[in-house]
């Protein structure tokens, strides 16, 4: 069986996707947690020495580094016949929702959670600019889970464990209340949960914590 070793930060929904998905496969893995609060992924040490894109996570498989988050999904999923599409249209759909995730809801969220809660002065123009996009891609999430139990239909994919990454972590760092706001998502996100083996982000990545801001 491979090794693997995960360089991560608890607060790091990219990092959770990761070791969710391993967790779910059956895989254990080495946590080392990074100071990213600290700046240590933008020193020209680290960016030599383990991702020269300056990105959380990094995750290592039998000492090879692997870097960004969606194709590491997708070839975990390749590699353990799990949580991938097993059809043409099936992988079309999940990648759809992947690129989707990727570009509008965890882009989004990532960095509205980042300056909401973890930065001691954000600015409140930017926030409501962020919160607006994230309200109408959010919607589009509530519509989509509303008829169908998970992203590509009845079985979750990576493209699940995509989105529902920054979307679970507590609602006084996202400032959503899922069960009030989008009652689908809430339903959506207890459907993952009660998959075999899941764990919440603050349950599987140890280690020092950000400072919290958000009021």
């Amino acid at each position: 069986m491979p090794s693997y070793r995960l360089h991560y930060f608890p607060e790091s929904g990219n990092s959770y996707k990761l070791a969710l998905m391993l967790t779910l496969c059956g895989q254990t893995f080495e946590p080392v947690w990074t100071d990213f609060g600290g700046g240590v992924t933008r020193t020209p040490e680290w960016r030599r020495d383990v991702n020269a894109m300056g990105e959380i996570p990094v995750l290592e498989v039998d000492g090879e580094r692997l870097t960004q988050t969606a194709p590491i999904l997708l070839k975990l999923a390749k590699q353990f016949s799990r949580f991938g599409g097993e059809t043409e249209q099936e992988q079309f759909e999940l990648l759809r929702w992947l690129f989707w995730d990727n570009h509008k809801l965890t882009g989004y969220m990532a960095t509205y959670r980042y300056f909401r809660t973890f930065t001691p002065s954000p600015d409140e123009h930017v926030l409501k600019h962020f919160r607006r996009r994230l309200d109408d891609f959010l919607s589009i999430l509530e519509q989509h889970v509303q008829k169908n139990s998970f992203a590509i239909g009845e079985r979750p994919t990576v493209a699940d464990i995509s989105m529902m990454a920054y979307l679970h972590y507590p609602a006084d760092e996202t400032g959503y209340d899922w069960a009030v706001s989008h009652p689908a998502i809430n339903a959506w996100l207890g459907r993952m949960a009660q998959l075999p083996g899941w764990k919440s982000a603050y349950d599987l990545l140890p280690g020092k914590r950000l400072t919290h801001y958000a009021k």
